[in-house]
């Protein structure tokens, strides 16, 4: 409500900016390799965006530095609008905390168009575990953490962030095995080499339909759509423990407010599709709530995520590249 009345209010040329805009298709950098999860998200907001804006929306892939390549060619690119960033946690909130000189400052110089959604990790365990709960992993690995041990898809990931924050709500002090990747940490884990794992929905639901790891909690406020009767760790008796990805669309820092709010509400009414949402869903995601979408709430959420995932770096002991 705030950024539509400061919208409301803007001068003539920024009016007139907007009206202009779109001119010409406009471009989403998505930070990762074709074919993943975000990607696929991507590729699905572009599709409804497209006849909503009246000029083709495409993407292009730019992977690199754990986001941060694709984060600083739409950092550094012109402010008109045509192009724009699906950020994530990688490029906007571990980016800033894993290098001692960031390409770019995830909180300034991004022009925040809005959240869109949660995708939360689950803690999935080897099948063999003796749990089933998340008051049974707490008490079997408070008691067992010495000769257990659990995987990522490398250092600083969000697999491996996720379970540094776990452990870290749970009193864990468990030794840490990184990977190069989520496969080689999955494959590990269906055979019994590596104790547990947090990983995006989406990607442990096949191994857990199919019996080859077992699923523990949505490390979630709430329950994940794509795994409706897995509990969260809420439910578990831990009311602190969310460990999410998220999405988000940036433009450059200097992209006229008229615009961000015209770019705003095109996403706004993407996410309002029926068929958007269900796609959405079925790759594991949370559509947030409509007063988290807004440009404002964007600026301090990157803000806040920043300093809370700064401090499960720190504890983690990880050293900053």
């Amino acid at each position: 409500m705030i950024f539509a009345v400061a919208a409301a209010l803007l001068s003539p040329i920024s009016l007139a900016t907007a009206q202009d805009w779109p001119a010409r298709p406009i471009k989403i950098v998505v930070a990762a390799a074709a074919g993943g999860p975000i990607d696929v998200f991507g590729r699905v907001m572009a599709e409804r965006l497209s006849p909503i804006l009246g000029q083709n929306v495409f993407i292009e892939n730019v992977p690199g530095a754990g986001g941060m390549v694709g984060g600083q060619a739409v950092a550094r690119a012109e402010p008109d609008g045509h192009i724009a960033l699906l950020g994530t946690i990688a490029t906007h909130t571990h980016s800033q905390n894993l290098y001692k000189a960031p390409l770019y400052n995830a909180a300034v110089d991004f022009a925040p168009v809005g959240l869109i959604a949660e995708i939360p990790l689950v803690l999935i365990v080897r099948k063999d575990l003796p749990v089933t709960s998340m008051a049974e992993f707490a008490d079997y690995a408070k008691r067992n953490a010495a000769r257990m041990n659990y995987g990522s898809a490398g250092i600083g990931s969000a697999t491996h962030l996720g379970c540094a924050l776990m452990n870290g709500a749970l009193g864990l002090d468990v030794q840490h095995v990184p990977y190069r990747g989520t496969g080689p940490a999955m494959q590990d884990l269906m055979t019994g080499r590596i104790d547990y794992l947090c990983e995006i929905v989406v990607t442990a639901k096949p191994q857990i339909e199919s019996g080859m790891v077992k699923a523990i909690a949505t490390l979630s406020g709430a329950r994940s759509a794509v795994l409706p009767d897995l509990a969260t760790a809420k439910e578990g008796g831990f009311a602190d423990l969310e460990a999410d990805t998220w999405v988000a669309l940036f433009l450059p820092k200097g992209t006229p407010d008229a615009v961000v709010a015209k770019f705003n509400a095109a996403m706004v009414l993407t996410l309002a599709t029926p068929e958007t949402r269900a796609k959405l869903a079925d790759l594991g995601a949370t559509i947030v709530a409509p007063d988290r979408q807004s440009p404002p709430y964007l600026r301090q959420f990157v803000k806040d995520d920043i300093a809370k995932w700064a401090a499960v770096t720190r504890a983690s002991g990880i050293q900053p590249n």
